[in-house]
């Protein structure tokens, strides 16, 4: 068939895939980001005015942009309303960006281990994936400097607050460091930060496009993980060069984000009550964390290594004894358990054996050391056999 170019490299996501297999009610999954339903607020519509079923415009409801600025600027993010992109999901804004950057052979440079979602659509459009090693406290510096001497990346794309899949939140030092080697090197910085507000010990931290001074920059979040991802809101906060061909990007894609989920968002952003929300779901996400970390020391302390999140909701495990985790699969949902091997995180993966990550927002407490306790197990056959 007379498909395009690209779809030769158009790839399932392996994450959905896990997820629809691990429907039924018996799988204790591990596999997905997802929110514990639980925490999802209750929301009123009540007060919704009807002019919001129609079309609307496409860079999002003036008062939420303005919303959405005046929470960047706290962070410290110099910015206006008009810089503000409401988008249909974060997601959406790593498709526009790929779209505005990448053809096919274009260098960008990644974190490794990066967003799996993001790889996806980055290879999708051709890129030329380089990558960057994480260490406990961001990016190695000295890898980082190299590969922006060797080479002129279209851009770098970066998770700093409790990174997926690998939990890692720079420190203050890496962060005015990578802004300073963008600055010097004048590459574009695309920011991705869906966990900020997901901080277990109270830190944050200004966010790196909020410390560049020539560099052009794309801020991206969402409230997926803090309100309902069923909402599909996220917003950009552009530099005013990119601004204008990310809108026209957007009005090509989509028209203009879904105004009914943008009015609800609104109901929340800025106010008291959402701010007792977020206080509340760091709470009991932390308390989530906790006997997750309790369970893996009971049944993983032989067979990985890992941090504790300060945030986010994933454990990054890293075996001591690496296998391809992708081959544990079967054999887990077989025994009635879902997890995410880390092999998809990397741009190749095949280099990148020994990782899984591990989601501990969303599994019932309940039946959380039973499911470890099980996954454990396959990991332990999977090495004996590899071993005879």
């Amino acid at each position: 068939m007379a498909f395009s170019e690209r779809v030769s490299r158009l790839k399932s996501s392996l994450i959905r895939e896990i997820l629809a297999a691990a429907q039924r009610p018996e799988v204790m999954s591990f596999a997905g980001g997802l929110p514990a339903e639980v925490m999802l607020p209750k929301v009123e519509w009540d007060e919704m005015p009807l002019s919001l079923g129609q079309y609307g415009m496409s860079e999002g409801e003036p008062v939420l942009r303005e919303a959405l600025a005046a929470e960047a600027r706290a962070l410290g993010l110099e910015c206006e309303a008009s810089q503000v992109l409401v988008v249909s999901g974060s997601q959406q804004t790593l498709d526009l960006a790929a779209k505005l950057y990448i053809d096919k052979g274009t260098e960008i440079l990644l974190e490794a281990p990066t967003y799996l979602a993001a790889l996806q659509i980055f290879q999708l459009f051709g890129a030329d994936c380089l990558t960057v090693a994480q260490e406990a406290d961001g990016p190695n510096l000295a890898q980082l400097r190299n590969r922006l001497e060797q080479h002129r990346p279209a851009f770098i794309y970066l998770i700093p607050t409790f990174q997926n899949p690998s939990a890692v939140r720079y420190s203050e030092a890496k962060r005015a460091a990578v802004a300073a080697l963008l600055d010097e090197f004048g590459v574009t910085l695309i920011e991705d930060e869906p966990y900020r507000e997901l901080t277990f010990d109270g830190g944050s931290a200004k966010p790196i496009a909020a410390r560049l001074k020539k560099a052009s920059w794309i801020y991206t979040g969402t409230v997926s993980k803090t309100l309902l991802p069923g909402l599909r809101v996220g917003y950009l906060i552009a530099s005013a060069d990119l601004f204008p061909h990310l809108l026209k990007l957007k009005q090509s894609a989509d028209l203009h984000t879904n105004r009914i989920g943008q009015w609800q968002a609104l109901q929340w952003i800025g106010s008291q009550k959402y701010q007792q929300h977020l206080s509340e779901l760091r709470d009991f996400y932390r308390q989530r964390r906790d006997a997750f970390q309790l369970a893996l020391e009971e049944h993983f302390a032989d067979l990985a290594e890992w941090n504790m999140p300060q945030g986010g909701l994933f454990f990054w495990l890293t075996l001591k004894q690496p296998l391809d985790t992708r081959s544990l699969l079967n054999e887990a949902l077989a025994n009635d358990v879902a997890f995410m091997p880390g092999e998809p995180f990397f741009p190749e993966p095949d280099k990148h054996h020994g990782h899984l990550r591990l989601n501990f927002s969303h599994i019932d407490p309940a039946r959380l050391d039973e499911g470890l306790k099980r996954l454990a197990a396959v990991v332990r056959r999977a090495q004996m056999e590899r071993a005879a």
